[in-house]
């Protein structure tokens, strides 16, 4: 009944959070935007402060490897577009199928370890394997808006 209840919760929040970012491609990107979510989730790190979340080498080699496959996903489908002189996150119809995609694939991989891995251990992995594909994704962000952004400049110059 409990895995139920957060599966539940997960796909609410999975849900809202592909809202957001839909409603944020709205708004003209910046640094700040691209840069504070990763900083701000880094807190969570604490968590490891606590041995019921402290993760084996091996279940942080394998949340860091998901992460990163799963970041490669969104670094190729994320790109800027110039518009009204600002720089915004281009719109595809794929990113919410993507990002959810993505969670269900989350949702089922912890279903399918949630047996042989305690409670602690499992939250600690899913937060490094979101850490992992959120600190990639955003420094690729990072670069791409620069790069556009100076492309911006430039022809503002002429």
């Amino acid at each position: 009944m409990s895995f139920i209840v957060s599966i539940i919760i997960t796909l609410v929040f999975g849900v809202g959070v592909i809202l957001i970012r839909m409603k944020a491609s709205k708004e003209p990107a910046t640094v700040k935007k691209i840069i504070i979510p990763p900083i701000m989730m880094s807190t969570g790190a604490l968590m490891f402060v606590i041995p019921y979340f402290r993760v084996s080498p091996a279940g942080i080699l394998e949340a860091v490897l998901m992460g990163l496959v799963f970041s490669l996903i969104l670094i190729w489908t994320t790109r800027f577009e110039i518009k009204h002189k600002y720089v915004f996150i281009k719109r595809t119809k794929s990113f919410p199928v993507i990002l959810l995609s993505l969670l269900l694939i989350r949702l089922g991989i912890k279903y399918w370890i949630s047996g042989s891995v305690d409670v602690g251990e499992l939250s600690g992995m899913f937060w490094i394997l979101a850490f992992a594909m959120i600190v990639p994704w955003r420094i690729a962000m990072y670069f791409q808006y620069k790069n556009v952004a100076g492309k911006l400049e430039q022809t503002e110059e002429t």
